[in-house]
């Protein structure tokens, strides 16, 4: 005797599911191997998603999307956990028609997420192992503490020029600027009215404040640093001229491993060191960087690059060399790349650097 059954079987077959993160909700898609199921709202919440699924297709094999942004990585840890094939990809590599551009909405981010990923156009990036994103934290705190100093004191300079208070002569070399000396002359100021007094003092105690936090930062990324993990390639690194203790760290820290890189390129490309390019029939025009990369460690390799150019005779002679036939700020990008290559033979390798000598 035949028996009629009602339950659902999905074993084997994908489903595929884009999401659009907010705060406070998530607008999801879901897609089955060939046809759209259902766009949603739901709680910012990995498990609901998880019973969502295990409970509508039971059996099946889960995909999910979503964008990085600022919600981090934790979503995709959850989601891994829950055994959900999931990936974070970057904004830019979601196929977009001009259409959607013009007219965004996040039912239709959901659904293009989806439908990407269901045909197999979107590729996920790199996620960090959870001890390194909180150790880049570390850096990253520390470099939003130091611009947070800068505009302090540019608040400082503008109070003064604002009631028409002018520097002594001692002090206007920029080397002699915020020492101790400095910061009494600061203090010493007389203002016609108390409250132009009180105003000054807050800003002033606001820098030395900072400092003092930019302190504390500098010595958990040199703790940091001398740990087991950090300790060997930190060594390596600072024997390249121009590299620092913190850029070390910023080094490691972003990259967490250079040999996930499957060559020089790929390396230029993830840090933007490459440059953008035009080509239509016979005409190639090759542009500025491209804006797309690493912007934070970028800067602190193009800094790094300035010191390195002085120090190192084999850069000093490409720099000048470049300059013959450009701008020196795009010349400096060229020993980027060329210092970007030697941290690489470094870490790759687990071998010191040999600076170039004149026989």
């Amino acid at each position: 005797m035949q028996t009629q059954s009602n339950k659902i079987d999905f074993n084997g077959q994908n489903i595929y599911v884009g999401i659009d993160v907010h705060l406070k909700s998530w607008k999801v898609t879901i897609m089955t191997e060939r046809l759209p199921f259902k766009t949603f709202s739901q709680d910012p919440n990995p498990e609901v998603l998880h019973h969502y699924l295990t409970r509508n297709f039971p059996n099946g094999i889960y995909h999910s999307a979503y964008e990085a942004g600022f919600c981090g990585y934790w979503i995709h840890n959850k989601f891994s956990a829950l055994g959900i094939n999931s990936i974070v990809v970057n904004p830019a590599d979601i196929p977009t028609t001009d259409k959607e551009k013009v007219q965004k909405a996040d039912k239709r981010d959901s659904q293009k997420i989806a439908k990407a990923l269901r045909s197999g156009d979107l590729k996920g990036i790199h996620v960090l192992a959870s001890k390194t994103l909180e150790d880049r934290c570390l850096v990253r705190t520390r470099a939003t503490i130091v611009q947070d100093l800068t505009r302090n004191k540019n608040r400082i300079k503008s109070f003064l020029y604002f009631h028409g208070i002018e520097m002594p002569e001692k002090f206007k070399l920029m080397q002699h600027h915020w020492s101790k000396r400095f910061v009494e002359w600061l203090r010493s100021i007389e203002m016609s009215e108390q409250s132009g007094k009180k105003s000054l003092t807050l800003i002033i105690d606001e820098a030395e404040h900072l400092r003092l936090i930019i302190l504390q930062a500098t010595r958990g990324i040199r703790e940091l640093s001398e740990t087991e993990q950090y300790a060997d390639q930190v060594r390596l690194l600072r024997g390249i001229p121009g590299i620092g203790l913190l850029t070390a760290m910023i080094i490691l820290t972003e990259l967490e491993s250079v040999n996930r890189f499957e060559s020089f390129d790929k390396l230029c490309s993830f840090i933007g060191l490459i440059p953008s390019t035009h080509s239509s029939g016979e005409k190639e025009n090759i542009g500025e960087i491209t804006h797309r990369g690493n912007g934070f460690l970028r800067g602190a390799l193009v800094e790094s690059s300035w010191i390195a150019a002085r120090l190192d005779l084999a850069l000093n002679k490409s720099y000048h060399d470049y300059c013959k036939r450009m701008e020196p700020n795009k010349a400096i990008i060229r020993i980027a790349r060329k210092l970007l290559n030697r941290i690489r033979f470094v870490l790759k390798n687990n071998q010191p650097y040999v600076c170039s000598v004149v026989k």
